[in-house]
């Protein structure tokens, strides 16, 4: 169950964006499986091509640092840094932030290069998949077509591996409709309009989840 704090923010993106309205519910289930994963002990997995693979890494970069709220580490770690390098220990606590773990599937370069070259291209992001998911991550796969065959094959590993699973795409929904939790397919069929919409999306998505761990 959602804070209310955390609800309100999800309003408030609506209020913004009212074209929004129609994916309020599946906005909110989202937010929901993600919060699950990080209490299972999970990391958030995020794979995408062009301008979603930008959006991925942009995903991973408001998780595992701070967003909107101050994160400051626990005291716990505050105290295991001192034992472990007293000099530089305050420095280090009092820059650090509190992470929530998050992973771009597009950067990994040497490993997706080499795949890519001696396996399936289609098939690298489904690799990592393979070899770096658990049960208690969730997958959050972008597409704006809900087509793109190294993102669909991720999914049916996903589900292979009793993942989570949610999509990020237009209004149609193609694949991604089919094979994940939580579709949210913002109301718009060209390209740059889909990305438009999916950016203040994913952005409330942080900031909610940032909300439920840190606010």
């Amino acid at each position: 169950m959602l804070k209310n704090t955390t609800a309100q923010k999800i309003d408030e993106l609506i209020e913004r964006y009212p074209v929004l309205k129609e994916c309020q519910a599946e906005i909110t289930a989202a937010t929901d499986i993600i919060c699950d994963g990080y209490r299972r002990g999970g990391k958030l997995i995020i794979c995408g091509n062009g301008g979603s693979a930008a959006d991925a890494e942009h995903i991973v970069g408001e998780l595992m640092k701070g967003f909107l709220l101050p994160r400051p580490i626990s005291e716990e770690m505050r105290e295991r840094l001192r034992e472990v390098c007293p000099k530089e220990a305050a420095y280090i606590s009092d820059n650090l932030q509190g992470a929530l773990p998050a992973l771009s599937l597009v950067n990994q370069v040497a490993l997706n290069t080499a795949f890519a070259n001696d396996q399936a291209p289609d098939l690298a992001f489904a690799q990592q998949i393979l070899g770096m998911g658990r049960p208690e991550d969730v997958l959050l796969a972008i597409s704006t077509s809900g087509n793109s065959t190294n993102v669909i094959y991720a999914l049916q590993v996903a589900r292979a591996k009793k993942m989570a699973t949610v999509g990020l795409t237009g209004k149609k929904g193609g694949k991604l409709k089919e094979l994940t939790d939580i579709c949210l397919c913002v109301p718009e069929d060209a390209t740059y309009r889909i990305q438009e919409l999916h950016l203040p999306v994913y952005h409330t998505l942080c900031i909610a989840v940032e909300n439920e761990f840190f606010g």
